[in-house]
């Protein structure tokens, strides 16, 4: 009969080292992930900089942020709490939770998206406009800054779709969330971004 090692943990030798790869590949993913992140923040430090820098110059349109920007946070923030829902089901083995939990942050997702391009809409309701004879900076910037951050919430989806399919699978459990974690982290992120991006477009005006 074959024989096994056991070590004190009572782990085979076998066990013992996929546990150590898995743990590698989770520092890994989690640390190029966090370099994706602050190559964002950095894209954003140096919009708002933009920002700033070209207000001073004068000729600067005061205009009201739309009332949808509004809603649109309350949005973002609540679908950060479908993650951590599906996060705890992951630790008591509770796929169904996993699967409602990243459901209802797409849902969310989706109306704050919304929301965004009815806040546009309303920008133009008010004669602030991207581009042309009628544009102006503040107008741009508002456009660009918010764009920029629907580009990238974008992503998110496609992760949130990619770790749903993943669950499905059953992917997702005490032992092993990885993905979910991921996914996690970089919605949270972008859901802190739109708060600090919308607190700045609100009072610096």
């Amino acid at each position: 009969m074959e024989t096994i090692e056991l070590n004190e943990s009572g782990l085979s030798s076998d066990e013992r080292k996929e546990i150590e790869e898995q743990e590698i590949r989770k520092k890994t993913a989690k640390n190029v992930l966090w370099v994706g992140i602050l190559s964002i923040i950095m894209l954003f430090a140096g919009l708002t900089s933009a920002y700033i820098v070209r207000q001073a110059e004068g000729q600067w349109l005061v205009f009201d942020v739309p009332n949808a920007f509004y809603y649109s946070t309350i949005f973002i923030l609540l679908s950060s709490c479908g993650l951590i829902w599906a996060n705890r089901s992951a630790k008591i083995d509770n796929n169904s939770g996993v699967k409602i939990g990243l459901l209802s942050t797409f849902v969310l997702g989706l109306l704050f998206t919304i929301f965004q391009f009815q806040g546009w809409g309303q920008l133009m309701d008010q004669g602030v406009f991207f581009a042309g004879k009628e544009s102006n900076a503040a107008g741009s910037f508002m456009y660009v800054i918010t764009g920029v951050h629907l580009a990238h919430l974008f992503a998110g989806f496609l992760s949130l779709i990619y770790t749903f399919a993943r669950s499905v699978q059953g992917k997702y459990n005490s032992t092993g969330k990885l993905g979910l974690e991921l996914c996690s982290l970089y919605w949270h992120f972008l859901g802190l971004l739109w708060v600090y991006l919308f607190l700045f477009l609100m009072y610096i005006r």
